[in-house]
């Protein structure tokens, strides 16, 4: 697991995050799949308090559903779910890193005016034309995502080939379009759940190796999925225990963002994964004579 520093661009300043870091998932709407995830203006600044007292690095303000089978709803919709909780978090802690979820570029613009600080776009720019070069304006880091098809349909038959390098040279060819296009930092994301089967899901995470090897941030979003519940017969509400466990995994072939409901559990598991890992590198140097 790598815990590599490098700088983020946001708005003129560098910030520096220390990797592996946990983004705090804050749903602005009705139908979010896991409810005690769903926040308004009376429960936003509580939620984000507790997250980042918890140690989330990120939090994640959305408001349209991506859920399987969910329909592309309105503009002015998302922007009246989004905005203030925006605007809230960001006057009760400034110092915090705000993204916002969204495909649509007038929605980041705004949310970036008003506070947020990096763009998390599910179809890495394919469903609106004018996120890429909204996004390089706005000079914050950008959230590129696999997803087969549009959420409204992307789980009827999903189908692959080859899922591992499908996925792997779409988000290769995304980098080089954001790229392209101004963005400096990019940060990708397997799209887990989104236009793939279980089995797909499976096959992605054994070789999420080949993803970080893109040299950006992977981000990973397995909390309280289908790929938990389908396999351990639980539902969303009972899959904190399968959710932390794919963390793990993940952190293990290099994931550098976990993008979960639960933040202290994912804090957790980083903490663990880091300290074995020293530990077994000291146990190294050790069994070869090399400890001083």
């Amino acid at each position: 697991m790598d815990s590599e520093t490098l700088s983020w661009r946001i708005k003129g300043e560098l910030v520096r995050p220390t990797f592996p870091l946990v983004m705090g998932i804050l749903n602005a709407t009705p139908d979010s799949f896991h409810a005690p995830s769903r926040v308004d203006e009376h429960s936003i600044l509580r939620t984000a308090e507790r997250m980042l007292n918890e140690g989330a690095g990120l939090l994640d303000i959305g408001g349209q559903s991506s859920r399987p089978g969910s329909g592309p709803g309105m503009e002015a919709e998302e922007m009246d779910r989004i905005l203030p909780l925006v605007e809230a978090v960001r006057d009760r802690f400034p110092e915090a890193l705000i993204s916002v979820d969204t495909w649509r570029a007038r929605v980041a613009a705004a949310a970036v005016e008003r506070g947020a600080a990096m763009v998390n776009d599910i179809s890495a720019g394919s469903l609106d034309p004018a996120m890429l070069p909204t996004v390089a304006a706005l000079k914050v880091p950008y959230v590129a995502m696999h997803m087969q098809g549009i959420p409204d349909t992307m789980q009827s038959e999903p189908s692959y080939t080859d899922v591992a390098t499908e996925v792997t040279r779409f988000l290769s060819e995304r980098i080089a379009v954001c790229r392209e296009a101004g963005i400096p930092d990019v940060i990708v994301d397997p799209g887990f759940g989104f236009g793939k089967t279980t089995a797909h899901n499976y096959t992605l995470l054994r070789e999420l190796g080949r993803i970080h090897a893109l040299g950006v941030p992977v981000l990973v979003g397995f909390s309280r999925k289908r790929m938990v519940n389908e396999v351990l017969g639980t539902t969303p509400a009972e899959a904190l225990n399968g959710t932390t466990v794919l963390h793990t995994l993940a952190l293990l072939k290099g994931a550098a963002i976990l993008r979960t409901h639960d933040v202290k559990e994912a804090v957790q598991a980083i903490a663990l994964v880091r300290y074995a890992s020293n530990t077994s590198e000291l146990n190294d140097r050790g069994a070869n004579g090399l400890r001083t």
